[in-house]
């Protein structure tokens, strides 16, 4: 079963979302998606706890980058997007943890939302 959950939607400022619960997800892909730009960018970024009070930056996002077979899987910490556009990170399926929150942070201008996209 796959859940989408729309965290950030059409936000137009740097916002952090409420904290989603993914304790038993096998795998969480974030959605990202920045319209309405004239310049500047929209970082997204997450945080995620094992006891849903402290929280920490999560830095193993598998990219959707390309890449050639003899390269490995690129991880980030961060999906910027400098134009009208949607991307996507999926969370390093080793990692488990009870809750993630999502934050775009925002340069200049631009409508952000996310999706993730939780399969259990």
């Amino acid at each position: 079963m796959v859940e989408v959950i729309k965290v950030l939607d059409g936000v137009t400022a740097t916002t952090t979302a409420q904290a989603v619960n993914i304790e038993d997800a096998k795998k969480v892909v974030l959605v990202c998606n920045r319209a309405a730009h004239s310049s500047g960018s929209s970082a997204f970024t997450a945080q995620v706890s094992v006891d849903g009070t402290n929280y920490m930056d999560y830095k193993k996002f598998i990219s959707n980058a390309n890449n050639t077979n003899s390269q490995t899987l690129t991880r980030v910490s961060t999906l910027t997007l400098s134009a009208n556009g949607t991307d996507f990170l999926t969370m390093d399926p080793d990692d488990g943890f009870k809750d993630i929150k999502v934050k775009v942070t925002e340069t200049t201008d631009g409508t952000h939302s996310a999706w993730l996209l939780i399969e259990y």
